[in-house]
């Protein structure tokens, strides 16, 4: 692209000195014998001083959930506190997600998503969908988002029906861009559940 307008810049005749692509970055890995800027354990602590709201993420059941080799079957779902809007036209909404996650092939092959927003009385319910291979689902209230058809849990602020637009790497997270096909708030007047410090409160 970047390109592109150089050649239509000097096709026009503009008058000005010549202009030059600016060189692509280099995109590489980090070498065994780099050194890291900082620390994990720092960046980790510096980073929780921003508080930030929590969801859930789920999926309805992909058709070929069980025979994947994990043998995972029915709905999926995460607790997620990295998320946020992205743009209002069209309407987008952001996630990230661990690479080693082993729900998000789930949701992947779902391609669809529901964010749940959860409020101030559901830090139980966000330890539960913490927990890597338990029964999420087990006891919990929820029926089907109207577009998607995926888990819409019960008590929480805010729903979110999306349809996965794009991923995208992010050092030892994807990006998942989802696009929004309804939504809803639950109870407007309610307080957040948030994550701070490590701490739900």
């Amino acid at each position: 692209m970047a390109a592109a307008a150089v050649r239509f810049l000097r096709s026009a005749g503009t008058g000005t000195a010549p202009v030059d692509a600016l060189p692509r970055p280099e995109l590489r890995c980090v070498r065994e014998d780099e050194r890291a800027p900082v620390a994990p354990a720092e960046f980790r602590r510096v980073l929780g001083d921003f508080a930030t709201g929590v969801t859930v993420i789920t999926a309805p059941a992909a058709e070929d959930d069980g025979e994947n080799g994990t043998g995972a079957t029915g709905p999926a779902g995460f607790a997620c506190q990295s998320f946020s809007s992205l743009s209002l036209d069209p309407p987008l909404v952001v996630f990230m997600v661990g690479r080693t996650s082993t729900t998000w092939p789930r949701i992947a092959r779902a391609g669809v998503f529901c964010v749940n927003v959860l409020s101030a009385d559901q830090a139980e319910l966000c330890r539960g969908f913490a927990v890597s291979g338990a029964d999420k689902f087990g006891g919990v209230a929820y029926d089907a988002t109207p577009v998607s058809g995926s888990p819409r849990l019960a008590g929480t602020l805010a729903w979110i029906d999306c349809t996965i637009q794009a991923v995208h790497t992010g050092g030892d997270h994807l990006i998942v861009v989802g696009r929004v096909n309804a939504l809803g708030s639950e109870n407007p007047d309610g307080s957040p559940l948030l994550f701070h410090r490590g701490r739900l409160g």
